[in-house]
Parts: structure tokens; C-alpha cells; sequence
């Protein structure tokens, strides 16, 4: 018999390992039933490690909460900003940016439904102010760069980018808070590959359209 037991997950000694099962979990729970809904017997469960190693790494549900929204908006930061730092012409990297948050959100449903959740319902106030602070205005920013570059090219019409920017983001989102709507009325599933890819397509080209100054400019949505 060895001298000591090996770390395993569920216990103190693998701490990243630990943390990454719970907060995927915790992102899955809190997606669903929002914070005031989630349990924490249903994470631990859901992840396989003990409650107590829960409180032991994140204190109460609260912190833990808050560590989910750290967690996903951090990644959905990561991305865009690596495409709107591409070295390319603002109308391609607009398009590629709708593109990119499209596809985040079509790979991340858990990521999706608590981001929608918690910018709805604000659920905790303090958290979403940091939650901003640290990672939705620089990526705000980062895009009103790229829209005064682009007007000032002439590529783009003169718009205001206060509001064409959360426009352009509700476009992107509104999609999966209607599907549930949409499928009763066509009797079809918005989330099928077949239409996800046609939505895709037809956001790129409304947005192109309503921003780009001369309509002979390409709009191929997928210079990725």
C-alpha cells in the first residue's frame, strides 16, 4: 500500500481540476434555475465532489455565483477581443465579430442562457457592475474604435455608435431568447444546424446593410 493516498477530484488535492468540475456545474445549474433557484446540493451532485468542497473553495453560493459570471464573460471576452484586434479592415472585422459571437453562443448554451439571465435580471447588481467594469466595456470600447475607424474610412455610414452597439448585440442574442417563441410558430427548431447557419448568414448581411456606406461592398460574413 502506498505511503500516501494520490490527490483525486472531490478532494483538496487537485484544486484545478476541483474547480473547473464545480464551476461547470455551477454554470449549468445557475443557467437554469438563476441564482435564487440553484442549489448547491444539485452542483455537487452534478459536478461528483462533496458540498463542503464547494463552500471550502468559494465560500457561499453567492461567491460562487459570482465566480461563474467571471468564468463566462471572461471567455466570451477572450474571443471577440482576439477579433477585434485582428489586423484587418473594419468592415471585414465587424463582420467577423458578429460572426464569432454568433458561434460563442451557439457553442456555449449554458454560457448563453446565464449571460441572457443575469443581463435581464441583474440578480446581483454589485456582481454584474464588476462583471462590466472588468470585461463588457473594454469590449465596448474596443468596438467603438473599430466603427469611427470604419466611418472615418468611409466605410461605414455615420452612425452613432452608442447605439448601433447594443443594437448589433441584441440582434446577435435576440435569436436564442425567441427560439422557444419561433419553434411554436413554425413548427421547426431554430436550433438545427440548417437554421442556425441560415440565421447566421441572414444577421451578417442585416448588419452590412445597415452599416456599410457603399452596397457594393463585400459581405461575405466568413473571412474567418
Amino acid at each position: 500500500m502506498p505511503g500516501r493516498l494520490s490527490a483525486r477530484l472531490g478532494s483538496r488535492g487537485k484544486p484545478d481540476e476541483s474547480k473547473a468540475t464545480i464551476l461547470q456545474a455551477a454554470i449549468r445549474e445557475f443557467a437554469r434555475e438563476g441564482l435564487a433557484g440553484a442549489r448547491i446540493d444539485n452542483i455537487s451532485h452534478a459536478a461528483k465532489v462533496n458540498k463542503a468542497l464547494i463552500y471550502y473553495y468559494y465560500i457561499d453560493k453567492d461567491k460562487l455565483y459570482g465566480a461563474t459570471l467571471d468564468y463566462v464573460f471572461q471567455m466570451r471576452t477572450d474571443r471577440l477581443m482576439k477579433v477585434l484586434r485582428e489586423d484587418v479592415p473594419p468592415g471585414e472585422k465587424i463582420l467577423r465579430y458578429v460572426g464569432a459571437f454568433f458561434d460563442y453562443l451557439v457553442e456555449f448554451p449554458f454560457h448563453r442562457d446565464m449571460i441572457q439571465r443575469e443581463v435581464l435580471v441583474l440578480e446581483r447588481k454589485s456582481q454584474m457592475k464588476r462583471v462590466i467594469h472588468r470585461y463588457v466595456r473594454p469590449l465596448y470600447e474596443e468596438l467603438h474604435k473599430v466603427l469611427k475607424a470604419g466611418i472615418a474610412a468611409g466605410t461605414f455610414r455615420t452612425v452613432d455608435p452608442a447605439q448601433f452597439i447594443p443594437m448589433m448585440g441584441a440582434l446577435v442574442m435576440q435569436y436564442f431568447g425567441n427560439a422557444p417563441l419561433m419553434k411554436l410558430i413554425s413548427n421547426e427548431d431554430p436550433m438545427k444546424p440548417d437554421k442556425l447557419a441560415a440565421r447566421r448568414a441572414a444577421l451578417l448581411d442585416f448588419i452590412a446593410a445597415a452599416l456599410f456606406e457603399h452596397t457594393g461592398i463585400k459581405r461575405d460574413a466568413d473571412s474567418e
